[in-house]
């Protein structure tokens, strides 16, 4: 057999597709529909890589730090620039205020123009969210006039909320004051940190799981309509055509089919592509122009594709007889064997095995083999998957008519009905596998900040200088906060901060009221104009070194014109305190002073340090408070508090996760809604007789619901035992203790199942205008 008949054969059944009137196009479009479906993911997959290299492309960009040891100097080409983040609600806003120092400022990226002091230009997602019902408080904290709009180029989404404001007297906010002065954005010497292993295992195993799904689903469209194939086939052996022929006809008919869903999922990915830019999951967004595939995966798609069509047709085709007077199928099939069938899995394990142990101290692991061994363990599952249906169903035993009827429909086609839940099955079990390996290694990412939530839920950082009094009064009329404990903070030295080595030792300045300083330490008794040295504190010895009555110390503040300072006496009779795990985990040293014990002259020069505790059941309880911040000073820094924190890369890595899960779910979905659609087409007759022969429409409704359940609840058990075995060879690769938690199995089990019986509700309605007696007609 030479190419030339290959080509011929398969040229002819792609024109059977095509002219085989609307049978042949029905399969074609049904096939193309679930073939596009897949390429439209597949080829959104190849684009995520380069998105998430463009995302950290602008990122760098507009990294707006100096990268040396010192600020540069004043010039005409340099400009001052300070953080003004806020949070509205549950949505992070990055916000910058800016003064050019020069007319040659370096302007940010996407600014064509700096805004003048009370302007501002906004990305477009914050020019809507201000424009909405609802952000009053938003508007309020950002009273700026809008004069323009952020670029593409200085956003690194498409609903990322950013602005830049113009700002005056920027200066006296550098050396340790949250400003910088810049000369260019951006980094000029990006480093490359090294990647820790387990996340790189994360990463392999995300993307086998995620695709492996779509790559079953492609294999079962091109099988669409296969019954009603083969027996159209059976007219060729009339005229000649010998069995092996027919067989690459019919690969010719699956190839044209893949070939429009390569068309079909081009089209889907170029509306997904530009649908992709104006939504956002999980508070990632992306630019349209991000999504750009590789041309090389892109290229490998191409052909692949028709490719596996082929080749899955053949494989399909390989227990088929097609005969001159039919296909032999409906015969009894022979039993199907179990043993090569565990092949797969066991190679998987088996190439999964030499990395147990490894963690993350013994080097990077081998990505062959977790790729290869993780693709045998979840094809395992569509292998398996055909046995244990045939095997559970053969031994069903009688019930009520719906249950019977089920029954002897799978009886005859478990094969059918087991392709149609592969892929829930594989989705199942990799996300069990992984979700098992995300709970593993959490601990491992994620660390406790220290932050007491039970006894303040922000901290408000107000700049040196602001009126402790009045400062405090206003958050506690603010609307929503309960309690504020007000600390203002500074540093004494032994001697002046301006001599040519600074003062040898020097102590930690504390100054509150009475409940306030109860919060950081154990105090005998407590009266506004008492003063306090801490003793005991860990790491803090200096307080009762410079203890000593009559002894000078020096409070200082830096500004760019020098640093200013007043001197304070240390008075007699200061009491001692125990130092206490304060509202943060460290302790305090040095002095606590009540508010008159502080000197006039020293309370411009200690920066405020609030913290708040809210009333919960107050909506925007914390946007009332960052707004009070606002009016405070502009300067004023919010931060929310948490009692831990996670690793960024980690955190990364599992919101892509969930945002390529539910990618996969809805390709499912969709999948499996043509999937049973094809079903029940190829049903029509059958349907129409047995409704014409008397039976009630809701024994049939309930036949098909079962002819779903039956499969998709072995397929969900099959899956979990994959799951929870590849999840603990996993967790024993990254040296985890194994652990399985049977409540988010359960829920990955029932997300699964939720999909199949919404794919089960839609298919109602097509179903029940199938079960008509004109449905035997035929021409």
């Amino acid at each position: 057999m030479n190419l030339r008949q290959w080509g011929r054969d398969l040229a002819l059944g792609f024109r059977f597709a095509f002219a085989g009137g609307r049978e042949g196009w029905v399969r074609a479009a049904l096939t193309a529909v679930g073939v596009g479906l897949g390429v439209a993911v597949l080829l959104l997959t190849t684009a995520v890589p380069n998105a998430l290299a463009v995302r950290h492309d602008r990122e760098d960009a507009r990294l707006d730090w100096p990268f040396g040891a010192t600020q540069p100097a004043r010039g005409d080409d340099t400009l001052l620039i300070t953080n003004s983040d806020t949070t509205f609600r549950d949505k992070d806003i990055r916000g910058r205020m800016v003064e050019p120092e020069g007319a040659h400022a370096p302007l940010p990226p996407g600014v064509s123009r700096f805004p003048a002091k009370g302007d501002m230009v906004i990305s477009p997602a914050l020019r809507k969210l201000l424009a909405s019902d609802g952000s009053a408080l938003l508007r309020e904290r950002l009273p700026y006039r809008v004069v323009g709009t952020i670029g593409e180029a200085g956003l690194v989404g498409s609903r990322e909320l950013a602005y830049y404001t113009g700002a005056s007297g920027l200066a006296p906010y550098l050396d340790g004051g949250g400003a910088n002065r810049l000369k260019e954005f951006g980094n000029p010497e990006p480093t490359k940190e090294e990647t820790d292993p387990v996340l790189v295992l994360l990463i392999l195993v995300v993307i086998v799981v995620l695709l492996m799904p779509v790559a079953v689903f492609i294999a079962a469209a091109v099988r669409f309509g296969g019954e009603r194939r083969d027996r159209r086939l059976a007219a060729l052996r009339l005229i000649g055509s010998d069995g092996r022929m027919t067989r690459r006809i019919a690969a010719g008919e699956a190839m044209a089919g893949s070939l429009l869903g390569l068309a079909l999922g081009t089209v889907f990915f170029l509306i997904g592509r530009q649908v992709a830019g104006s939504v956002e999951v999980m508070g990632i967004s992306v630019w349209p122009s991000y999504l750009d595939p590789s041309p090389a995966l892109a290229a490998l798609i191409l052909l692949a594709v028709p490719t596996a069509a082929v080749l899955v047709t053949l494989f399909a085709l390989r227990g088929v007889v097609i005969e001159p007077l039919g296909v032999v199928r409906t015969s009894r099939p022979s039993r199907r064997r179990l043993w090569w069938r565990l092949l797969m899995p066991v190679a998987g394990l088996a190439m999964l095995y030499p990395m147990i142990g490894q963690g993350r101290e013994n080097g990077d692991f081998n990505q062959y083999l977790v790729t290869g061994g993780v693709l045998l363990l979840l094809v395992g599952i569509t292998a398996l998957l055909p046995w244990l249906v045939e095997a559970v169903v053969a031994r069903l035993g009688s019930g009520g008519v719906a249950w019977q009827l089920a029954v002897r429909r799978l009886q005859l086609s478990s094969g059918t009905a087991a392709r149609m839940v592969n892929g829930i099955a594989v989705a199942v079990a990799g996300a069990i596998a992984l979700q098992m390996l995300f709970a593993g290694v959490d601990g491992d990412y994620t660390e406790a900040t220290g932050q007491d939530v039970t006894r303040a839920q922000m901290q408000v950082k107000v700049p040196d200088g602001a009126p402790m009094a009045e400062t405090a009064r206003k958050f506690t009329d603010t609307k929503g906060v309960r309690k504020v404990t007000a600390l203002w903070e500074g540093y004494l030295g032994d001697s002046s901060w301006n001599g040519e080595n600074g003062p040898n030792l020097s102590a930690a300045l504390t100054v509150g009221d009475c409940p306030a300083l109860r919060e950081l330490a154990k105090l005998p008794s407590c009266k506004d104009g008492d003063i306090f040295v801490i003793d005991g504190a860990e790491h803090a010895t200096e307080g009762p070194q410079l203890n000593k009555p009559g002894k000078k110390l020096y409070l200082e503040q830096s500004t760019p014109e020098g640093s200013r300072e007043t001197v304070w006496t240390v008075p007699a009779g200061i009491a001692t305190a125990q130092s206490l795990k304060g509202l943060t985990e460290w302790e305090r040293g040095g002095f606590l002073l009540t508010p008159s014990a502080l000197p006039q002259a020293a309370e411009k020069l200690v920066s405020g340090q609030l913290y708040l505790s809210f009333d919960e059941s107050v909506p925007d309880a914390h946007d009332y408070a960052r707004n009070t911040a606002f009016h405070v000073d502009p300067m004023a820094r919010s931060m929310n508090w948490y009692s831990t924190k996670e690793d960024e890369k980690f955190t990364s890595i599992r919101t892509g996760l969930f945002v390529g899960s539910a990618c996969v779910l809805l390709l499912i979905g969709a999948s499996l809604l043509v999937s049973q659609l094809e079903q029940l087409r190829e049903r029509r007759k059958l349907l129409s007789a047995l409704v014409a022969f008397g039976t009630r429409r809701r024994t049939l409704t309930m036949s098909v619901l079962w002819q779903t359940a039956i499969p998709i609840g072995l397929g969900l058990l099959l899956a979990s035992v994959v799951g929870i075995t590849l999840g603990a060879v996993l967790l024993r690769m990254s040296d985890t203790p194994v652990g399985v938690d049977w409540p988010t199995v359960l829920a990955m089990a029932g997300a699964g199942a939720a999909v199949v019986l919404a794919v089960t509700l839609l298919s109602l309605p097509p179903l029940l205008r199938l079960m008509r007696p004109d449905g035997l007609r035929t021409e």
